[in-house]
């Protein structure tokens, strides 16, 4: 039996019922199983983290909470960012908090990036003293206007949209510092680029460095953890989500994002911890940043032409309802290929393939498709005899045979695992034939979507096109700054 103390995670798509289920299980508690007293719980939400703003980031409201402890939920200002490792701590500390109660902690949230490393530690970059020999000789090495970017990051990655030039520039550095890592990333995909150059400079470390560091550690998980997935077919959900937003917007929410709107063009914002900064009006707006903070909420952005025209219109209001419809299943199918692609392995990696009855970290797809009394059949009733089990450390239910929707979201392809695959997964690649403005080269992933690409009419018009300038079709394809001098290329 494992000395590790246990812990209830609920994961899913937006809009699936984990709240709903949470307090549910909370209250199951609350009348004692096997020793523990109830359980508290705990936000996994990157988005209600922030105070009020209710109706844009979906909080269950307080009458609805049923008396049950909600943790980490309410209290950051809508002006601060809170990332991944600050959350970690916080939530650690009230997992310590709960379990000294004798109460279980149950993490939910749709943020399954927090959760992964709320159970599996050292898996975040750490604060380097000193930089990398291999770090030290790329900067040494940097030309100069290459070498002032680097000292002096702006704060906010810039739109590749507006600011092509200025993203291009940020993914030539990042490429001179640690090319495996940057031929992963679109160079228009400027938070990701922003993220790993900002991972250098605290670090002091590349991280495809990191990245084999971190594969010769072991997943060992901090917690017993019991991780439900709470499932709905995508057909379903999706009429489910589309309702939810037009209820969002006759329960205020256009009143909340001009709030947050106001929050934007405050000189406030240019606090400490603030994530928008410039003039203190309408333009202030115009350059938030929604890749950080509250701002990243579905809806803020997507209202943003209709609040912001003179005379908005139906046809404004209509588009903008679409388009945050369309966002928040976009959303719910990312948060579905994270679960797959990334929690899964690691799950399954510290399980170690070994019998579901003895595994560490036992993860139960729990059907949410249809509501009423199959929720309480195929959900709650089916959560509870888990959790039973669970903490009274009996034999626990094949994950797979709850259900057949369990068993294919749980049944993965394996994934690569040594740096050198990881490192070439989803390598991006420049076609020079499609690329009609040097200043801003078209990329595509590598292997199939490449070989999709070269077949496409608009391809073959361009290389075509080539073929009758320079004599030759252009099949070939290229990193995106071919002018710097390749790592693989110069030990080779």
């Amino acid at each position: 039996m494992s000395t590790l103390r246990p812990i209830i995670t609920i994961c899913g798509t937006t809009g699936v019922g984990k709240s709903k289920l949470s307090i549910e299980l909370a209250l199951k508690l609350a009348q004692g199983m096997h020793g523990w007293k109830g359980a508290r719980i705990i936000n996994a939400d990157s988005m209600q983290v922030y105070t009020g703003m209710d109706v844009i980031t979906n909080k269950v409201p307080v009458a609805e909470r049923m008396g049950v402890e909600h943790l980490l939920m309410d209290f950051k200002q809508p002006g601060e960012q809170y990332v991944v490792g600050q959350w970690v701590q916080d939530a650690i500390k009230a997992i310590d908090e709960t379990h000294r109660m004798d109460m279980i902690p149950i993490i939910v949230g749709g943020t399954s990036y927090w959760i992964q490393h709320l159970i599996f530690p050292n898996r975040l970059p750490t604060p380097g003293q000193s930089l990398s020999d291999s770090v030290a000789q790329s900067i040494a090495n940097l030309p100069p206007d290459l070498l002032e970017l680097f000292n002096a990051l702006p704060e906010h990655p810039p739109s590749a949209a507006s600011h092509p030039q200025d993203a291009l520039l940020l993914h030539t550095l990042l490429t001179a510092l640690d090319e495996p890592v940057a031929q992963r990333w679109h160079w228009r995909d400027t938070r990701k680029v922003m993220g790993s150059l900002r991972v250098i400079k605290d670090t002091g470390k590349a991280p495809s460095e990191i990245i084999i560091e971190q594969s010769k550690m072991a997943l060992i998980p901090r917690y017993r953890t019991l991780c439900f997935w709470l499932y709905a077919e995508p057909s379903i959900l999706n009429e489910r989500l589309d309702a939810r937003v037009d209820d969002m917007i006759k329960e205020g929410l256009l009143n909340e994002i001009k709030e947050l709107r106001t929050i934007a063009s405050s000189p406030a914002r240019s606090s400490p911890g603030a994530v928008v900064t410039g003039p203190s009006d309408e333009s202030a707006v115009q350059q938030t940043d929604y890749t950080v903070g509250i701002y990243q909420s579905i809806g803020y952005k997507e209202f943003h032409d209709y609040l912001a025209s003179p005379e908005p219109s139906d046809k404004l209001f209509a588009s903008a309802v679409e388009q945050m419809k369309y966002g928040t299943r976009q959303y719910a199918k990312r948060q579905i290929r994270w679960l797959k692609n990334k929690l899964l392995p690691a799950i399954y990696s510290a399980n170690g393939g070994g019998d579901h009855a003895t595994a560490l970290l036992p993860v139960y797809v729990l059907d949410a498709t249809e509501l009423g009394d199959q929720w309480t059949s195929r959900v709650l009733n089916q959560g509870e005899r888990i959790i039973e089990a669970f903490l009274g450390n009996g034999t626990l239910r094949d994950p797979l045979s709850l259900s057949e929707r369990a068993r294919e979201m749980l049944t993965i392809d394996v994934k690569p695992t040594s740096p050198t695959e990881i490192l070439r997964a989803r390598k991006k690649v420049v076609c020079p034939a499609c690329t009609l403005d040097p200043s801003q080269p078209f990329m595509v992933e590598d292997g199939s979507q490449w070989e999709a690409h070269r077949r496409s009419r608009t391809h073959r018009r361009h290389a075509s096109r080539d073929k009758k300038m320079h004599g030759q079709s252009v099949t070939r394809r290229a990193t995106v700054h071919s002018d710097i001098p390749s790592k693989v290329d110069a030990e080779d």
